[in-house]
């Protein structure tokens, strides 16, 4: 089984159809997590937010936004964010599944959308949203190098936090919190490695850590 067969048959064990559903729409949101071949390594796509937003400017993230009234569902979402901030069209995507649901620091339930994108795409970012679009390779998210953890009062587990230095471009991006959990997730379910730091979820196990915070972030609804 290739990577893709691999990933989509991991993925479904995160399903949440129902779970989903007990979610009020106005906390509702979503990301797109596009992988991708570059010289023979798997790379995750990945924003830097533009400065002139209101929230979040100038941070690393996964290209994403809140659920619209049109969108079907969190799937439709994010790929309907992903065309308006990066220029992704959905025929270049391949869609393998979603994760749970995690509350973010601005009180929305973000699921992650994991895709395959084809390696020719050329970003052409939205500049009132989006400021620059860069690849990391994916095993950048288990190594130790550039990396570092802390507690953070009212925050859930530890806060992980990465240095990334784009060769392409010659700078620094500073990836951490959320969009740096979930790829540091991405990265043990696609590779099948445990993190040489260490992290709050069962690596060979994650679905149970994931599945208890977000239950408990709903009954507090």
């Amino acid at each position: 089984m290739d990577t893709r067969g691999k990933l989509k048959t991991c993925l479904k064990q995160f399903e949440c159809e129902s779970t989903l559903s007990q979610l009020p729409p106005h906390q509702k949101a979503s990301v797109l997590i596009p992988l991708f071949m570059k010289k023979g390594e798997l790379h995750i796509l990945m924003t830097l937010r533009s400065l002139n937003l209101k929230h979040s400017a100038g941070e690393v993230c996964f290209p994403g936004g809140k659920h619209d009234s049109r969108d079907r569902d969190e799937i439709d979402t994010a790929l309907r964010e992903a065309e308006e901030e990066i220029g992704l069209s959905t025929d270049q995507v391949e869609v393998v599944g979603r994760l749970f649901p995690v509350l973010s620091k601005s009180g929305l339930f973000v699921t992650p959308v994991v895709a395959f994108i084809k390696d020719t795409f050329q970003a052409h970012p939205n500049p009132e949203e989006v400021s620059h679009v860069f690849s990391v390779p994916l095993s950048f998210f288990l190594g130790q190098t550039n990396h570092s953890s802390y507690y953070l009062p009212g925050i859930t587990g530890k806060l992980h936090s990465f240095m990334y230095q784009d060769f392409d471009s010659k700078k620094t991006f500073h990836i951490w919190g959320l969009t740096a959990i979930l790829a540091i997730l991405v990265a043990v379910l696609v590779l099948g490695r445990k993190p040489m730091f260490e992290v709050d979820f069962d690596s060979e196990d994650p679905l149970p850590f994931f599945q208890r915070n977000l239950h408990f972030q709903i009954s507090k609804l």
